[in-house]
């Protein structure tokens, strides 16, 4: 029996993940500039070239974003053009951000211990405590999309009802600033549903309303999971849109 090869790592891969150690150490935060390709190459002693395809991955990655004449910088859900990275919901007409920004409800905020299926999405144990999130998102005065998100408990201690309703940004931006807890990356399935009554009255719909049911996972470094969210979205006026490449 042939013995196994040890597997070939190139480069460039070598320095991209030595640059991922860095992010995920906070050495680099969100929104701040990460060094020169030339110092960076100096400090890992290895050619500037192999460091530009290493930052060129975490760029395509969304994890570094590249600015014409001001360097490199590590990528945060504050920035504008990436609030509504993970939300793939779109008005039938124009963007969501024509439609102004969004009205955000706190329905609900408790900690809790974590049931099976969220442990395991979460990859908790069964008990672990967690933080649920009840909220109701409207665009133009309409209430479009229900989520309850969970999140484990440890890395979110401190975070409140009346928190996440003083806090005017992204979510997500909320979490990266006051948690240090950045999502890099998200999985969703998708499937129509039926609203039950408490759905019908948060989402003032009809009995009967067909929802597109949205659970996504959302991963930090070295794919942990943060975040499980489960969304109800109305679609009456807007679609689905996600590009495909």
């Amino acid at each position: 029996m042939q013995a196994a090869t040890p597997a070939f790592s190139p480069l460039y891969q070598q320095i991209k993940g030595l640059i991922l150690q860095s992010l995920q150490s906070g050495e680099w935060k969100p929104g701040e500039s990460i060094p020169s390709e030339i110092e960076l190459a100096g400090r890992y002693r290895v050619s500037q070239g192999t460091v530009r395809k290493a930052i060129d991955e975490l760029a395509s990655d969304n994890l570094l974003v590249r600015r014409q004449g001001k360097g490199t910088f590590v990528a945060t859900h504050a920035e504008q053009h990436v609030q509504y990275r993970f939300l793939k919901l779109a008005p039938d007409t124009g963007n969501l951000d024509s439609e102004g920004p969004s009205q955000r409800e706190i329905v609900d905020c408790k900690r809790l211990r974590a049931t099976a299926d969220i442990a395991r999405a979460l990859a908790l144990r069964s008990g672990d405590p967690v933080l649920q999130v009840r909220r109701v998102l409207s665009f133009a005065g309409a209430p479009t999309i229900l989520e309850d998100i969970w999140l484990p408990g440890n890395p979110f201690k401190g975070l409140t009802a009346e928190r996440l309703s003083a806090y005017h940004g992204p979510m997500y931006a909320l979490f990266e600033t006051e948690f240090g807890v950045r999502m890099v990356r998200a999985e969703e399935k998708i499937r129509a549903v039926l609203p039950d009554a408490t759905q019908q009255k948060l989402l003032q719909v009809a009995s009967g309303t067909p929802l597109l049911s949205v659970e996504r996972v959302a991963y930090t470094y070295n794919d942990t999971p943060m975040e499980l969210r489960r969304g109800l979205y109305r679609t009456e006026k807007h679609h689905y849109h996600n590009a495909l490449s």
